[in-house]
């Protein structure tokens, strides 16, 4: 079972001081730089389509088609922004890897950079995680000293500088346009599309954003080939990826393996669902995602598998519920935060989310009658794609396959005039962690 993992991003996570630069060098690192700058520009996104590397961040777009569409006959500066706002409950894979290897995502920066000929990078990191943004800054600082980044990189007449930015703390700003409006110094609410970033995106130039797996595998595409990397995964969903386990598991934590891996293999190296309890639900992407049961435990975690199942690969956070689990209350306080965190552009969202919480909250009191699990839906279907973003998306997606998958636990409420799991019974997350 342990042949499963994948340890590429995560090989160096336990390496002494592993976030030096010098720890950093002594395993490889910045040697695909060297081997990129060499490499005509066009070749390093030819790689990167090759490979079939899709966006990390949730979305699975391919990554080298999204820097192909960077029109360089334009003559506007072009910019490379690095999405580390990472604010989706449940998701942790990006804060982890930043703070263990902050230079895997330095290089990874500089030869993407390069790649779609961006002199200027910036990497948005959420506010709230100021050790962070420290770590990072650091890891730039070094690559400025070392020679990694400045003017002329070694020697190559290739110019970048990187710039660090602590955004504000909303959840929004994980949305990439909204994300470029917080950059800009706005208030962080998306815009409307088209134009896309690539064509009039940070400052109304062409602009790749990308998240920080997906730019932090970049180096290892480069090290070691395309082909290295399509051999791993499925056949539409190539490489490797970090999976984010959290919840009622033995061992909570990172384990990277190949895309297509399953939840019954990774709770397996998980350590199994804590003792004494049986599997509920779970998300295979984070709170925005549709649940899934314990019938899907064999279902492919790729995006196609987890797409034909009902539901999204997302983030890969993968957010383990048992049985002492009120499924209506869970759902209601991920709806009560993506209420909060609606930036109120949009009427769908910013309302849509305010009367999703009253009529839940009024079915986990036990208030109401069935029917009101069919004006649920039809709040979520008057809801769904019709707002600026995903996030109203995001937030009807767990109630709809809630209702779905656990009608019965929402009449229940009904029955006993309120939750019928007893509090005493049901137990917080495990709080001891592991790296895999």
């Amino acid at each position: 079972m342990a042949d499963t993992l994948t340890p590429v991003l995560t090989d160096s996570w336990g390496s002494e001081r592993s976030w030096t630069l010098a720890a950093y060098e002594a395993q490889g690192g910045y040697g695909a730089l060297k081997k990129a700058l060499a490499m005509p520009q066009d070749d390093i996104i030819a790689a990167v389509k090759d490979s079939g590397l899709r966006g990390r961040g949730g979305a699975g777009f391919p990554t080298g088609m999204k820097w192909s569409f960077i029109p360089q006959d334009n003559p506007k500066p072009k910019y490379l922004v690095v999405n580390a706002d990472e604010s989706e409950p449940g998701t942790c894979k990006d804060i982890p890897l930043m703070m263990a290897t902050p230079h895997t995502l330095v290089e990874g920066v500089i030869i993407s950079s390069f790649a779609i000929r961006a002199h200027t990078a910036f990497i948005y990191i959420r506010g709230e995680v100021l050790h962070v943004i420290r770590r990072v800054q650091a890891a730039v600082a070094e690559a400025y000293a070392a020679g990694h980044l400045g003017k002329d990189i070694h020697g190559s007449g290739y110019d970048l500088d990187v710039v660090v930015h602590a955004g504000a703390g909303a959840y929004i700003c994980g949305e990439e346009t909204a994300l470029l409006e917080g950059l800009e110094g706005r208030r962080g609410q998306p815009r409307l599309r088209p134009p896309f970033p690539a064509v009039a995106g940070l400052y109304a130039s062409p602009t790749v954003i990308n998240n920080v797996e997906s730019i932090a595998s970049v180096p290892s595409i480069i090290e070691h080939g395309a082909t290295w990397f399509a051999s791993m995964g499925t056949e539409k969903s190539k490489g490797y990826g970090i999976f984010s386990l959290s919840g009622h598991i033995t061992r909570p934590g990172q384990y990277e393996a190949p895309l297509g891996i399953t939840l019954r293999e990774l709770i397996d190296l998980a350590g199994g669902i804590r003792a004494g309890h049986e599997l509920k639900f779970w998300t295979p992407g984070g709170s925005s995602t549709p649940l899934l049961t314990a019938e899907h435990l064999d279902v492919p975690l790729d995006f196609e598998g987890v797409g034909a199942a009902g539901s999204m690969l997302g983030t890969r956070a993968l957010q383990i519920f048992d049985e002492t689990t009120c499924v209506v209350r869970a759902v209601l306080r991920w709806t009560e935060f993506y209420k909060h965190e609606s930036c109120g552009k949009c009427t769908p969202c910013r309302e849509g989310t305010w009367w999703l919480v009253q009529t839940l909250a009024a079915l986990e009191r036990g208030q109401g009658s069935e029917a009101d699990l069919e004006l649920l839906l039809d709040q979520c279907d008057n809801i769904l794609g019709r707002s600026f973003c995903a996030l109203a998306d995001g937030a009807v997606s767990p109630i709809a396959s809630s209702i779905k998958y656990f009608r019965d636990d929402y009449l229940a409420h009904l029955t006993h005039g309120g939750c019928p799991v007893d509090p005493a019974a049901a137990t917080v997350f495990a709080t001891q962690g592991a790296t895999a």
